[in-house]
């Protein structure tokens, strides 16, 4: 899916050559400042890259049309963008985005509830919790159903006992669809449950690879 060769920005990012394969769960780790999440922003086309290459679908990731790129691959960052509004509006909002047909309530309220969001559709999104705002952009991004995502600590804002029914829920989307996901996370434990291949970063370089059986 992504091909990276000689690829640095700044003094963050230093990845000599990476490949992310189609259809596979790819964790990243590593420590605070190791370069996770600005791995991401170049795999979404957030970042000019200062050199290098960086080939998505074998094609030349600075010769496609950024805002058709991230229709099929986008990005949830640690604290997504919500919209003031209320739950159905932020719901749609994608859809528009993605220039797809809105959906029926009943399909809205059915991948709230499966993410564990119990909220009305009426409700305002102002007041939510840092938890209850990212499960409500996961919600999102798998009715925008796109091609890849990437998951910038999903689970970051959840308590233990969500946890598992969120990335249940991912995992469940992921494979039915067989879509492509690149999750950050902190947690090693987590990589090892969820991740067909781990990818450690130390100091923006990748310092490891491991495929998980």
């Amino acid at each position: 899916m992504f091909y990276l060769k000689d690829v640095q920005f700044k003094d963050v990012l230093k990845i000599e050559e990476l490949t992310i394969e189609t259809g596979k769960i790819t964790c990243i780790v590593g420590e605070s400042g190791s370069g996770k999440t600005t791995l991401l922003k170049v795999l979404n086309h957030l970042i000019n890259y200062e050199q290098g290459q960086v080939n998505y679908r074998g094609e030349d990731l600075k010769e496609l049309d950024a805002i058709a790129l991230r229709r099929e691959v986008i990005l949830v960052p640690q604290t997504p963008v919500i919209f003031p509004g209320t739950v159905r509006d932020n719901l749609q909002i994608g859809l528009l985005f993605s220039k797809k047909e809105p959906v029926p309530d009943e399909r809205l309220l059915a991948e709230i509830y499966r993410l564990g969001l119990y909220k009305q559709l009426e409700d305002q999104t102002e007041t939510f919790s840092g938890g209850e705002k990212q499960r409500l952009a996961l919600a999102r991004v798998i009715l925008m159903d796109p091609e890849v995502l990437l998951l910038d600590e999903p689970t970051s804002a959840l308590d233990d006992n969500t946890v598992d029914k969120i990335m249940g829920r991912i995992l469940e989307y992921v494979k039915e669809g067989q879509k492509t996901l690149v999750m950050v996370t902190h947690s090693r434990q987590l990589a090892q449950m969820t991740g067909e291949k781990i990818i450690t970063l130390e100091d923006g370089s990748v310092s490891g690879i491991e495929e998980v059986a």
